[in-house]
């Protein structure tokens, strides 16, 4: 019993969230919209009852005149309800098909902003949850929750207005009804009853297909969106990957038509249920309304309005039945959308600004291990950086320098240990304005498909400073290549939106990265492996002119390369899960047995 209790009592919690979010939103973003569904609900049930009601006197009128009465008696009658019923539908008719376009207008406008909302939060929410598996899982119910599985905010409006709807509709049916049937009544609630416990069963097979599907939908989304990126062509044709690529597609399809396979099978007999009662229902109705017509007890035309009546009475009910439970399966998918919104922080969340003086920066004793993993990837760490020093990271691969740098970002948290900044902690800082002392360029850096000058400030053109752009472009090397572009700065990278974009070599991509650092001239620049993809010669470019693209901000440069360690004031070397030396580059190379001095020994072997 107390399962059941916790079930409604969360469904409960849910309705109440979904549809407070859906009524709030509407309200505050388009509040037109109501007046527009009073407007189509007036129209409708006008309708619906003048078309029950106005046949019965026209039957009676026909009736009558068949029975020998004059026509000329009837026929201003007849006319009158037969323009009566003409008006009635068409204006009906064009009053709901304006306010439905209108509805569907609103709905799209909807959906934007829902999408748009879950973009900025999946932007916004702390980085951490970017590489967790339930976290991504949560985005994508949330994506597909909103969208086609619970038709956003209009999707939730019309269940409600369709509950209005029947219910406004059911009230005068009831007093139709019970004036002459009144066993219909009970007909028609008894089937209701029996239908809507197994069409309760169907929608609680489909929510729990719907999350099952979750995991499924993000691999295959994976598998056959992503993976047709033009950028994936090459490894796939090289490597002759297609057949595993093609594997690994097959498989999710095949988990996905399970899950629906099993759907349909558990739904099937429900449905079977639905239709054995639904022609005992209508089998019932029209021998009880046969029965008082053939004994005398209501009229031909009362048998036409009667039979209407009981039709719209059942499906009048089996609409609110549905459309409840509709509601409730609808704000179940909806309701993912607002967990995800609601999706708890990882990190703890600071609120003082960062002094604008010289910034010194302190590893204590700082340890790290990832989320959902036993395995330290940095121990004992400890490092002071001061304002202006130039430090080289140096360590083979996997030795724990980007996650170095990531800590020092602040995309997680320490395990153990603090990391300071002008001798606080750095989680007493307000993240926006912490993160502004950094300028980084990470070894898997990502351009856009915005022009060249949008890709380098990260700013809509219009915003953009040009004549710091072109600054930036310079310091990095790139600029005499972008001034041979079609259109300069405003040149597309990549063809994605422009077939005259450019698809930029991986030296030059490079550059531009380093030219977004040095245009946003933060205090602290960091630069992860910035010459991976460079020639010797624009290597050696980069090295020499050093000092000139970092000036006197502080500087720390991750680097296999070895010889860009001259260039620095300090070198920190990581093994074994901390930093094993520390010191210049003459004291490290000439260290008897020193990791720095092997490694660099190793690699100076291949240019003597």
């Amino acid at each position: 019993m107390r399962s059941v209790a916790d079930t409604k009592t969360k469904t409960s919690q849910k309705l109440r969230s979904v549809l407070g979010f859906v009524l709030k939103t509407a309200w505050k973003k388009r509040p037109a919209l109501f007046a527009v569904y009073l407007l189509q609900l007036t129209a409708e049930v006008a309708r619906t009852m003048l078309l029950m009601i106005l046949p019965k006197y026209l039957i009676e009128a026909f009736v009558a005149v068949a029975g020998g009465a004059p026509f000329s008696e009837y026929r201003s009658r007849i006319v009158g309800i037969v323009a009566a019923i003409v008006c009635v539908t068409f204006f009906a008719s064009l009053i709901s098909s304006g306010c439905g376009h209108i509805r569907t207008a609103l709905g799209e406008w909807f959906n934007r902003c829902l999408s748009e909302q879950l973009a900025d939060h999946a932007m916004a929410m702390d980085y951490e949850h970017t590489e967790d598996p339930a976290a991504l899982d949560q985005l994508n119910k949330a994506r597909e929750g909103a969208d086609w599985y619970s038709g956003g905010v209009e999707g939730i409006l019309q269940g409600l207005y369709a509950i209005v709807l029947n219910a406004a509709v059911i009230v005068g049916v009831v007093t139709i009804v019970v004036m002459g049937c009144p066993w219909l009544l009970v007909i028609q609630g008894a089937s209701l009853l029996l239908i809507g416990w197994f069409n309760y069963r169907n929608n609680k097979i489909e929510v729990q297909s719907f999350l099952a599907l979750a995991a499924v939908n993000r691999k295959f989304g994976y598998y056959f969106y992503q993976l047709a990126d033009f950028r994936y062509g090459k490894d796939i044709r090289l490597y002759d990957s297609v057949d595993m690529m093609g594997e690994k597609a097959a498989r999710e399809n095949k988990n996905m038509f399970l899950i629906w396979k099993r759907q349909a099978t558990e739904t099937r007999k429900n449905s079977l249920a639905m239709d054995v009662v639904n022609t005992l229902r209508d089998g019932g109705s029209y021998f009880y309304i046969g029965f008082l017509t053939i004994k005398g007890a209501i009229t031909l035309g009362d048998f036409s309005m009667y039979s209407s009546a009981a039709g719209t009475f059942y499906w009048g009910v089996w609409s609110i039945v549905n459309g409840v439970q509709e509601i409730v399966k609808r704000c179940s998918y909806l309701y993912e959308y607002l967990q995800f919104l609601d999706y708890p922080a990882a990190m703890e969340k600071g609120t003082e600004p960062v002094g604008e003086d010289e910034h010194v920066i302190e590893f204590r004793d700082v340890g790290f291990r990832y989320p959902r993993s036993e395995t330290y990837v940095l121990r004992h760490v400890n490092l002071t950086i001061r304002s202006g020093e130039h430090l080289s990271i140096v360590g083979l691969n996997g030795a724990g320098k980007t996650t170095f740098i990531k800590l020092l970002c602040r995309l997680y948290d320490v395990t153990e240990g603090e990391i300071l900044v002008d001798g606080k902690n750095i989680k007493r800082y307000s993240d926006e304005e912490y993160r502004k002392l950094f300028a980084v360029v990470f070894q898997d850096f990502r351009l856009f498909a915005f022009s060249l000058k949008e890709n380098v400030a990260l700013q809509d053109s219009e915003h953009a400073d040009l004549a710091r752009v072109e600054e930036a472009l310079r310091l990095s090397g790139v600029y005499d290549d972008t001034i041979k572009l079609e259109k300069g700065m405003d040149t597309m990278i990549y063809k994605s939106f422009d077939e005259t974009g450019t698809e930029l070599s991986g030296g030059q991509k490079q550059k531009v990265a380093i030219s977004r650092a040095l245009y946003k001239n933060a205090p602290v620049v960091i630069l992860d492996e910035p010459t991976a993809a460079l020639d010797p010669v624009a290597e050696y470019e980069i090295y020499r002119r050093f000092h000139e693209l970092v000036g006197g901000k502080t500087a720390l440069y991750i680097s296999h390369r070895l010889s860009s360690c001259k260039f620095c004031d300090h070198i920190a070397v990581f093994a074994d899960d901390t930093i094993k030396e520390y010191g210049t580059h003459a004291e490290l190379v000439n260290k008897p047995g020193g990791i720095y001095a092997e490694m660099f020994a190793a690699q100076a072997q291949y240019y003597v």
